[in-house]
């Protein structure tokens, strides 16, 4: 029962301690919060960029300066803040999915999003559209300080240009023969409107990932696709049949029209050279007729006489051939 003290006697020892402490310890007091505001403002002056970082400083809030990748110095105790924004990564926005685990084998979440893909084409069709875009801050301080809501300039902007793209073709286009022409009209027109509204955004790539119809109306959609396909066959194959007939046609007549050219040809030329051979014979025939006379008869007989089987020499004085007639079965002369 000795040893019972009181709460009063306790509080008013330990009172006594830290006075004690106080007076013994006391001087080393300033010391040590100098000390901490030195650290303190030290390690506030001191920040770091990265390799890939561009720092935005701010004094009070405004835009003083840019900082490149490295360590540097700024005022302490919030007199300047620093901003590090990453300027060489590539960023992506997806529109009409979301990837839920990127990847070699990128796994998608079920979820879809037909408010983002749901287009309207020229023919008054709808699609539905995929698509990304992958883009890179160019400017900094027009990223912070121009722009509010940056991502969501580009998600609204990527919107409008690409439903104002797909209403100025047709379903077919779309779907097939001009989606790397809109993909590349979309990133020259999103980077206008960005430019336009100073978000220091620069458009890297948009590429369409998927484009097709509604589920509501696929049934339908691949039975127009395939009565195209049949009528697409079936000119294809009446183009084939008249491509083997009309150029067949067209030799054939290049070669009779080529035969009748030649054989008028020649029947001209053979008309003009007896023509002109009968006007020299003429000539000939007026200064001499009896020698041509005779020129003529000995070439005439030239030509006959070899086609002759059978020749028989009479007697010019001979009156009748009666008696000639049975020369040819005793072997005649010829």
């Amino acid at each position: 029962m000795d040893d019972f003290r009181s709460p009063e006697d306790l509080f008013k020892q330990e009172t006594k301690k830290v006075r004690e402490f106080g007076k013994e310890y006391g001087k080393y007091v300033p010391v040590v919060i100098g000390i901490i505001l030195i650290i303190m403002i030290f390690k506030g002056s001191i920040y770091s960029i990265g390799p890939d970082e561009v720092g935005v400083i701010q004094r009070f809030g405004k835009f003083v300066r840019t900082t490149e990748p490295g360590l540097h110095l700024k005022l302490p105790l919030g007199l300047e803040k620093v901003t590090p924004i990453k300027v060489k990564k590539i960023f992506k926005e997806e529109f009409g999915f979301r990837t839920a685990r990127p990847g070699i084998r990128s796994v998608y979440a079920a979820k879809q999003y037909p408010e983002e893909s749901l287009m309207l084409t020229g023919d008054l069709n709808i699609l539905d559209v995929r698509w990304i875009v992958q883009y890179k801050v160019a400017d900094p301080v027009k990223l912070m300080f121009r722009t509010r809501d940056p991502i969501g300039n580009i998600r609204a902007m990527s919107e409008v240009v690409m439903r104002r793209l797909c209403g100025d073709y047709t379903v077919d286009e779309v779907l097939t023969t001009k989606r790397e022409e809109i993909a590349h009209l979309a990133q020259e027109e999103l980077q206008k409107l960005l430019d336009k509204y100073q978000t220091g955004i620069n458009v890297v790539t948009v590429k369409l990932l998927d484009v097709n119809p509604p589920d509501e109306v696929k049934p339908a959609f691949n039975e127009v696709n395939e009565a195209k396909q049949e009528r697409e066959r079936m000119i294809n194959e009446a183009w084939e049949a008249y491509n083997k007939a009309i150029p067949r046609a067209k030799g054939e007549a290049r070669r009779t029209i080529s035969q009748s050219e030649g054989y008028s040809l020649n029947r001209v030329n053979r008309a003009k050279g007896e023509a002109d051979r009968f006007r020299v014979t003429w000539e000939e025939y007026k200064k001499a007729p009896d020698i041509t006379k005779k020129r003529l008869y000995l070439e005439t007989m030239t030509e006959i006489l070899p086609k002759a089987e059978k020749k028989y020499i009479m007697d010019p004085e001979q009156s009748s051939v009666l008696q000639l007639l049975k020369l040819g079965e005793g072997g005649g002369a010829k």
